[in-house]
């Protein structure tokens, strides 16, 4: 059962207060793309730098959460919305511990998403969409997967038997087929290094094209 009787508690250390000491602001970078796109590549990438560079952070894998936070989920659409959810809530309270977090999940819709988007300040949130064609992540491949879910010996495989919502409005949008890893990464440590600016307005449909 669900208790409905507990209360948030008062913080004494504040998310600024952590903020002023890291010297940085906390953010949350959300990769999101087809398996093989690259995602914790370049969150583990992008990791290294920023602990060279003396900032605090932490990477979120979701192969890494699947064998321990969420080992009890399934990949039918409800298992997956709760792997985000819990991704979510873990997302907010690095970054309220002053962390920039980089959460690599394939996190394959849109509503999930926005309902992580929505647990944080709307400039918290950075939206970064590894492009890669399913064709190219299949030539990639390297753990063997689009050939298990292509000969039906995997179901539920996001790109082969279950919907990829791509992000309408990201705040980067990455194809990493064509683009290094080194021009990926200078890419998002450019858009952490900016001021923050407002999320974008959602839209409620595709735009045309």
């Amino acid at each position: 059962m669900i208790s409905t009787s507990n209360l948030p508690q008062d913080r004494r250390v504040t998310r600024a207060q952590r903020e002023e000491k890291n010297r940085h602001a906390s953010a949350i970078v959300w990769f999101t793309g087809l398996s093989g796109a690259g995602k914790s590549t370049l969150a583990y990438a992008v990791e290294e730098k920023l602990h060279q560079d003396g900032r605090q952070c932490v990477v979120l894998d979701g192969d890494n959460l699947r064998q321990g936070l969420c080992a009890d989920l399934d990949f039918s659409d409800r298992g997956r919305a709760e792997n985000i959810r819990r991704a979510g809530e873990v997302a907010q309270l690095f970054a309220e511990a002053g962390c920039i977090v980089l959460a690599a999940f394939i996190s394959p819709f849109r509503a999930d998403r926005d309902r992580v988007r929505a647990l944080v300040q709307p400039t918290t949130f950075i939206e970064v969409y590894c492009s890669r064609s399913l064709e190219s992540c299949e030539q990639r491949d390297t753990k063997g997967l689009y050939a298990q879910a292509r000969s039906g010996a995997m179901t539920s495989f996001t790109g082969i038997s279950s919907p990829y919502e791509a992000p309408l409005a990201p705040q980067l949008i990455l194809d990493t087929a064509v683009r290094s890893i080194d021009d990926c990464v200078a890419d998002i440590l450019a858009l952490l290094s900016r001021p923050p600016h407002p999320a974008p307005p959602p839209f409620d449909k595709e735009p045309s094209r």
